[in-house]
Parts: C-alpha cells; sequence; structure tokens
C-alpha cells in the first residue's frame, strides 16, 4: 500500500499528535503557536489556533482518553490545553491550564503517562518536570527528576506501568527512572527494572556506544525493553535482565525519533529523511528494511532518473551530469535538464523526519505509522510495507 503524503505546511513541522479518532492534528510549525488540523475528505485544513506561549512550542502530546492536549516551549512553560464551551458563544474551544514547573531552561519534550494522570517535561536545565494536577488551585505541579542527569534532556517516554519513565539526554546516556507519586499512583507491581520504586530511583543507565547524544528512547509495548538512538548513528536496543544491550551501527545519518510497532519491530527516523525498520529479539537485531522504497517513482523528477540514482542521501550534481551525459546525452549545463532534478531527494520526505508516532492499530500491535519533518508534510505508513 502506497504511503499516504500530506503537505501540511512550507515551515518545519517540529512535532505532531493525532486526536484518539484520528480526525484531529495538532502540530507545531516551527512558531510559538500549535495549530490544530481538522480532516476534511483527504485534506487537512487549519480550524484553530492554540496561542499563549511566547517561545517555540517544542512537543506537544494529545491525551487520548481524557483529550487533553499538552504543550512545551523554550519559553520555559507547558500548558494542558482543554476543550470548554465558551461562556458567550457556547462553542467548543481549546482553554489553557497553567503548569508550574519550575526550571529554569527551555523545555524540549512532552508525553503523557499511560494513565493521563501524569505527564513528564524534558528540559534543559538538567532536569524532568513529573507534573500531576491540583484540583484544589486548578493548576498541574512539579516534581523535579535531576540526578544524575549532566546535561540537557532531550526525550522521554513512559512505561506502561505508568511509574516508570525513560529519558535520553545530550549527556550520551540513556536512564530509566521511577516517577512515582505517592498522592497519584498506587504501587506498582515489580517489574524487569525492578521491585522498589521511590522517587527519582535510576532502575538503569545505558551510555550511547561512540559518546553521541541520545536522541530518542522508547519502551517496548511490554516495557520490558528499552530502545535508544544516539548521535553517532547508532541505536541500540536493552534487555535489563542481563542487561543484554544490542547495538546496530549505520553508515547514514543519525535516527532522531523512534516508534515500537510490536514487541520485535521498532521504525525509526532521522537525517536521513526515511524510516527504517529493525527488528530482532534478545537473541540479536538487525536493520530489516525501510518503508520507504526509493526505486519507487515519487515525482516526475525522481522518476526521470531511474532507479540507480542515489549516490548516498543525495544525487550529486556532478555525478548527475556526467551520468546524463553518457546515457543520455543530455547536457544540464545548458538548461534542458529539470533544474530541481540535482537536489530533489529520492525519498518522499524532502528532509530530515521529526516525529514518528504510532498512528494505527490491529490485533498485531501498530498497523501504520506516522511521520513528520522539516519538509513541512506528514505521511502515514503501513509497517507492513518493509522493502530491503
Amino acid at each position: 500500500m502506497a504511503p499516504e503524503v500530506h503537505s501540511l505546511a512550507q515551515t518545519p513541522i517540529t512535532s505532531h499528535a493525532f486526536s484518539a479518532d484520528r480526525s484531529q492534528l495538532a502540530v507545531s510549525l516551527n512558531s510559538n503557536d500549535a495549530q490544530i488540523f481538522s480532516r476534511q475528505g483527504s485534506d487537512w485544513v487549519c480550524t484553530e489556533t492554540l496561542s499563549e506561549h511566547d517561545k517555540l512550542i517544542t512537543a506537544i502530546d494529545w491525551a487520548p482518553n481524557t483529550n487533553r492536549i499538552v504543550t512545551s516551549s523554550q519559553d520555559r512553560n507547558a500548558y494542558v490545553w482543554q476543550e470548554q464551551p465558551d461562556p458567550e458563544t457556547g462553542k467548543l474551544v481549546w482553554k489553557p491550564t497553567l503548569v508550574l514547573l519550575r526550571i529554569n531552561r527551555a523545555a524540549t519534550d512532552v508525553r503523557w503517562s499511560p494513565k493521563e494522570d501524569k505527564f513528564a517535561v524534558a528540559s534543559g536545565a538538567r532536569a524532568i518536570a513529573i507534573c500531576s494536577f491540583d484540583p484544589e488551585n486548578n493548576w498541574w505541579v512539579s516534581k523535579l527528576l535531576k540526578k544524575p542527569i549532566r546535561s540537557t534532556v532531550l526525550s522521554v517516554d513512559w512505561h506502561p506501568n505508568n511509574v516508570l519513565l525513560a529519558a535520553g539526554s545530550a549527556d550520551m546516556k540513556a536512564r530509566v527512572f521511577s516517577a512515582y507519586i505517592k498522592e497519584v499512583d498506587e504501587r506498582p507491581a515489580p517489574t524487569v527494572w525492578g521491585s522498589k520504586l521511590p522517587f527519582n530511583t535510576v532502575c538503569g543507565e545505558y551510555t550511547s556506544p561512540a559518546g553521541g547524544w541520545v536522541h530518542t528512547v522508547g519502551f517496548s509495548p511490554s516495557g520490558d525493553v528499552l530502545a535508544f538512538a544516539s548521535h553517532d548513528s547508532s541505536i541500540s536496543i536493552v534487555y535489563p535482565g542481563g542487561p543484554v544491550v544490542h547495538n546496530i551501527r549505520m553508515p547514514s545519518l543519525p535516527l532522531v525519533s523512534l516508534a515500537w510497532t510490536s514487541e520485535g519491530t521498532i521504525i525509526a527516523a532521522g537525517h536521513d529523511c526515511r524510516p527504517l525498520v529493525f527488528s530482532g529479539s534478545e537473541a540479536g537485531w538487525q536493520k530489516a528494511g525501510t518503508l520507504d522504497d526509493v526505486n519507487a517513482p515519487k515525482s516526475p523528477e525522481a522518476r526521470s532518473f531511474g532507479s540507480n540514482a542515489s549516490v548516498g542521501r543525495l544525487k550529486t550534481s556532478a555525478f548527475a551530469t556526467f551520468r546524463d551525459a553518457d546515457s543520455r546525452g543530455q547536457s544540464s549545463v545548458g538548461g534542458s535538464a529539470s533544474p530541481t532534478a540535482d537536489t530533489k531527494l529520492l525519498t518522499i520526505h524532502q528532509n530530515t523526519i521529526t516525529s514518528v508516532r504510532p498512528y494505527e492499530y490491529d490485533a498485531n500491535g501498530v498497523a501504520k505509522v506516522s511521520t513528520s519533518g522539516v519538509d513541512g508534510m506528514l505521511v502515514i505508513w503501513d509497517v507492513n510495507a518493509v522493502t530491503a
């Protein structure tokens, strides 16, 4: 099945999140505002703008059951948005609730917990704010996870038990913390990560293989396995029992976002502009292929260059010029070849993919994933359409 491609904007998409029924989409278009798009036929139309932040919004997450949106920003704030009837018109509008983050640097990532009673905000203040609701004052209050983080936290992900939290940071480490809050959480059952879990317990700490920033972390659907990708173009899969750590080093550019689709499959993407598929088990992991078949023609420019056009990620213009002169007698010097041909990537995304999120589920796990990128595109992929 061919991927669904939507061009949402001419500006980069920093982050995206879908509503529970996938009829609405919240995105940050590299600005201070979050836009809500509604699906109308095959198009996405911007229907609302959430304006409260005064600096760039870095991350968005949409809680499917409680229908709340949380946004984090470089202005050191986060807001929780809820749909409420407008007192004058009676129409439903998104209203923000203040979050007391207590951080003195930018917020970099945000994620709702599985039960949607807490969320975690990563920050440049070498801390992660775990926020829960205080009904007395009608705001969200935070407790900070600090030790032993030595640099900016770049990504967070919750364990299915609502207590453990994985975090990847620029100090080259991926860690698993306990984010247990006595007033909110019930006592968690023992897991492979540990049984005694007071707040700020470090349940695991793993270093990136060649010392790269850890861009993204993710727990497997069961929560028993952790994956993280770092700036040294590697992805690591951790089984804490041993611990067994499988590192996959790649000749391509670094990955910046990942999503588990089943207990043995991960889809990750980043600066290489295409989603890669990794599969394996505790015995070993390997790259299984990609969801973006570069041999399938995407556009007139890409089609005209046939299947062997890529040299690395970009077709270098000098290589293309000589090959066209040789095989077709074409000379791009005289302007006969398309001027965009030597800058057009053969992948669907034309720039870095900034986030990968699960989109649709079936009996086996995730059936489709969505990706958004610096090229302003949103693409929905079938996870089974893997090409080597």
